[in-house]
This record gives structure tokens, C-alpha cells and sequence, in this order.
């Protein structure tokens, strides 16, 4: 087994990698989360010769438990903390690890592993409060104070959410809705224990993503993030900074995001997030979005943005509408964003997903930019196959290249749905029978020229539609597969390390060696 031993990553750099999301580790609580599971699996793509470990965003899901509508665009989940390194540390006794009966292994059921883990949380937080040290104690203060930014707006939103018995903020009384100082002083007095326990928290995360950073730079394996273009309606940072967001004196949407009908949507899609008033963020120096990039950047190495098409052009829709039809194009902020965010953060690692409705102009900015753009496999074959853009043999190397994405099928459900025509292109081209379709398209991402290659787990194993992630436009049965103990083996590390090898995806390796 080769260990590439204190690398650091860059989207550059000619690799490979793996997408999966830490709530699909196996584990016994009802989630994957940052303990042991995640350090085993980052030690296998090390073993497998691979460069990254692609996540989906990791903030607190909100809406449809998805990680791409989430109650703060800063915060950590919760869910995702380990309850081991909480027992490790004192916080918890061994007796609270016994999962309850019936806790499924091999999905999530987010309303019982909420109640298991926030149960476990408050007790570790009531721990904390007798018995934690004074370094203890400075430590979470050093924490709380260098995330002003963001933290105590978070906590008070987290609090007054539990006080509304879960409402929306824009249902709350007037004072607290629209921040009246006098309300948000009087709140703070009265939840400061809640206020605590969910600094405590997020303490927590934070301290727990560190080890596990850490663990992953010991074997040059970078974290690639996913930064989704906007926030939540129902978020801390909406409710704590409405002048940077369409909303109306009440809070409410004036105009919400989504996209035009495309491969995904024959209506579009209502996404219903609050679109930016990009004019009131560009006289503040985009000073939110720089600040959202830094502590995405603290967290991963490279991150992958989100509907980068927004940034040049977004789609429009008036509030209340029953589908994406009617809305219309408006100019993003193009390059001033990321110019300013550059100034102050200086390189920055982001991969552009180019994908949906691109217009020439999207691409110049993404150039322009120095941002490498996605290709999908699963969308090469459809069409005017020969002029396809997907297909691999027309990729520029500055791109990222997926077998399929956290919306996709999974690779083998794609190939058993195609019609028969297509079905006969795909083996024509991948120079095969089928029968391992998964490992045929990642040896057709692996060859490729692009830079980077990346395939969720889901396709190493070759599953079936049982294991896909999400199908967009719907909300219901969504993020819910997790891998099994053991699923993923040493023979498939083996394989996948074989195709990395002799693809050259092992930045400093300079020929294939056989273990």
C-alpha cells in the first residue's frame, strides 16, 4: 500500500477522487458522522491512490433534510458530530452510545437520528457546563470570538426557532422578525442557556472537522467542498442580514430563485431561496461572500460553487409562482465578485458547475476566473453524440469529470434505462459488454484528459437506483443512502488504485508499481 504522505492538493494537479457525503459512512446512530467511520474511509482513498474526498455541503439541513437548504450557510450540522469523540472526551458515558432498537443502518431516518443525537448533545452540553475545565471553558471562548461574524446570530436563531416550536422566522412576532434591538437584547437574556448549549455545539463540529482535516492531510487527501449559491429563506443569515436579500419590509420574498426548464424539469425548478440584492453586497465589498468563502475555505482544500451560471446570469421568478416558467434572466455580478474575493483571500480553488442552461457568456467568466468547469459521463451519450461536449475525448484538461453527480442515477441504474440505441453507443465507445458498466465509466473518466476525476461511491460498488442520492424536483425519500459496513473492500481500493496508477492520477508517482 502506497501513502502519498503530505501532499496538498490542487485542482490542478491530474487526480482522482471520491464523492460521498459523511451521512452516508456507516456507523450505528443512525447517520454517518466525523468519528471513526470518516478516518477509515479517508485511509482507504489514500490506499486507493486518490487525491480527494468530495462532500456535499455540511451545514444544519433544513428543509427535506436536504444539505442544500440549509438553517445557516456557516454553521456546522449537528447530526454529523460524533457521539464517540464526545464520550472520548468525557462529555458523554458509554451508555449513551447504545443506539435504539430499530434505527436502520443502511438509511437515514432523519427524525429518529435527530431526536437520538440531539438527546445525546444536550446531555454532553450539561456535562460541559459542571464539569469542564477552565482550559476547556477558554477554548470555546476562543472559538465564540473568533466567529463573531456569524455565531451569535446563529445561536439566537437557533433559540428563538425552539421557542417558536420550529416556525419560520418570518413568523414570529414583529420584534424579533424585523431585530428590533430591545427584542433581541430581552431574547438573549431570557435563552442565554440555549444560546450556550448551541455555541457548545458548534464547537464541537468545529472541533471534531479539524481532526478529521488533519487525519486527512496525513495521507495527502484533500476535502472538496460544495458551496451552494444561495441560502435558505428560513435561515440565520437571511433573518440576521435581510438588506442582502429580496424581501419585502415584512421578510418576505419579492422574488425567488430557480432555474428554466431543463434535463432535469420540463417546468423548471422552484427552488425558493430569496435571490441576493447584489447592488447593496457589491457597495459593501461583497464583505458577506468573501466572509463565506474564508470559512469555507478553513474547511476544504477546494470547493466545487454551486449553479456557477447564477454569477453571470440567474433566473428570476416572482414570489408565489406554481412553477419556473415565468421568470426571466437578470445579470449576476460576474467577475467583481470573485476579483474582490481573490484581493482578499487570495488563490482560490473552486471548481465552476457549469452544468444546465450555459450561454458563452457563463464560460468566458469561468475562464476568465481561472475556474476549471464539470463534465458529466451520464450526459455524453444523448443527442448529437459525436459533437457532445461530455463525451471524453473532447474534454479541455482544465475541467473536472464525473461519472455522475449527487443528481444523477446511480452509474449502473443509468446504463439499464437507456434505450437500446444509446445503450449500444455507450458499449461501442467504452469498448465493452455492460456487465461492469461502473468500472467502465470511471476508466473512462480516469483516462481522460481533465485534470480531475471524481466518482461517487455509489459507482465503485455499482448499485442500483436504491442507492441514489436525490431526484431533483422532488422532496421525499431524498440523502438518504448510506454505504454498509465493509462494503467498500481492500480488493476495490486495489482496483481503483490500479486505474489511478496507470492513468498517471498520482501526483508525484512517476510510473505505475504494482503493490
Amino acid at each position: 500500500m502506497h501513502l502519498e504522505m503530505e501532499r496538498r492538493p490542487s485542482l490542478s494537479n491530474r487526480a482522482g477522487g471520491i464523492l460521498l457525503h459523511p451521512t452516508s459512512l456507516p456507523g450505528p446512530h443512525g447517520i454517518g458522522d466525523l468519528g471513526s467511520s470518516a478516518r477509515r474511509f479517508a485511509e482507504l482513498l489514500a490506499a486507493a491512490g486518490q487525491s480527494w474526498w468530495q462532500m456535499l455541503p455540511i451545514h444544519p439541513p433544513a428543509a427535506a433534510h436536504s444539505p442544500y437548504a440549509a438553517f445557516s450557510v456557516f454553521a456546522g450540522s449537528p447530526l454529523l458530530i460524533s457521539l464517540d469523540r464526545l464520550a472520548e472526551e468525557g462529555w458523554l458515558e458509554p451508555a449513551d452510545l447504545v443506539p435504539p432498537k430499530g434505527l436502520p443502518r443502511d438509511r437515514v431516518n432523519y427524525p429518529q437520528a435527530q431526536r437520538f443525537k440531539e438527546a445525546r448533545l444536550e446531555k454532553a452540553f450539561g456535562t460541559f457546563e459542571k464539569n469542564a475545565s477552565s482550559i476547556d471553558r477558554e477554548r470555546l471562548e476562543a472559538f465564540a470570538a473568533a466567529n463573531v461574524f456569524w455565531l451569535p446570530d446563529y445561536a439566537l436563531f437557533c433559540a428563538l426557532k425552539e421557542a417558536h416550536q420550529g416556525a419560520p422566522w418570518v413568523e414570529w412576532e414583529g420584534a424579533l422578525r424585523l431585530r428590533q434591538p430591545e427584542a433581541l437584547a430581552q431574547a438573549r437574556r431570557k435563552l442565554d442557556v440555549r444560546l450556550r448549549f448551541h455555541i457548545f455545539v458548534q464547537h464541537q463540529f468545529s472541533r471534531q472537522w479539524s481532526e478529521l482535516r488533519d487525519h486527512c492531510r496525513k495521507f495527502g487527501l484533500g476535502l472538496l467542498g460544495d458551496v451552494p449559491i444561495y441560502a435558505a429563506h428560513d435561515s440565520a443569515e437571511v433573518w440576521a442580514k435581510p438588506q442582502l436579500f429580496s424581501l419585502d419590509g415584512d421578510g418576505r420574498l419579492t422574488m425567488m430563485a430557480g432555474v428554466p426548464p431543463d434535463y432535469f424539469s420540463k417546468t423548471g425548478q422552484l427552488w425558493g431561496n430569496p435571490l441576493y440584492r447584489w447592488d447593496v453586497h457589491r457597495q459593501g465589498g461583497y464583505e458577506w461572500w468573501v466572509y463565506r468563502l474564508r470559512v469555507t475555505f478553513d474547511r476544504f482544500d477546494a470547493v466545487r460553487l454551486d449553479h456557477f451560471i447564477g454569477f453571470q446570469r440567474y433566473w428570476e421568478i416572482p414570489a408565489g409562482s406554481r412553477t419556473a416558467q415565468g421568470g426571466r434572466w437578470v445579470d449576476g455580478p460576474g467577475a467583481d465578485l470573485f476579483d474582490r474575493a481573490r484581493d482578499v483571500l487570495g488563490s482560490l480553488e473552486i471548481a465552476a458547475e457549469d452544468l444546465g442552461a450555459a450561454t458563452p457568456e457563463v464560460f468566458a467568466l469561468r475562464d476568465r476566473c481561472g475556474f476549471p468547469g464539470l463534465r458529466v459521463l451520464q450526459f455524453a451519450f444523448g443527442g448529437d453524440s459525436c459533437t457532445n461536449d461530455h463525451l471524453p475525448h473532447r474534454y479541455p484538461r482544465r475541467c473536472v469529470v464525473y461519472t455522475g453527480t449527487h443528481d444523477n442515477e446511480t452509474t449502473a441504474a443509468w446504463f439499464r434505462r437507456l434505450p437500446p440505441k444509446e445503450r449500444r453507443w455507450v458499449s461501442r465507445y467504452a469498448g465493452t459488454d455492460g456487465r461492469e458498466i461502473h468500472w467502465d465509466m470511471i476508466r473512462l473518466a480516469w483516462m481522460s484528459p481533465a485534470d480531475v476525476a471524481i466518482a461517487p461511491a455509489q459507482d465503485l460498488l455499482g448499485l442500483g437506483s436504491g442507492a441514489r442520492m436525490n431526484l431533483p424536483g422532488t422532496v421525499r425519500g431524498n440523502w438518504r443512502w448510506r454505504l454498509t459496513d465493509a462494503a467498500l473492500t481492500a480488493p476495490i481500493a486495489r482496483r481503483l488504485r490500479a486505474l489511478t496508477e496507470i492513468y498517471g492520477r498520482i501526483p508525484g508517482l512517476s510510473r505505475a508499481a504494482p503493490n
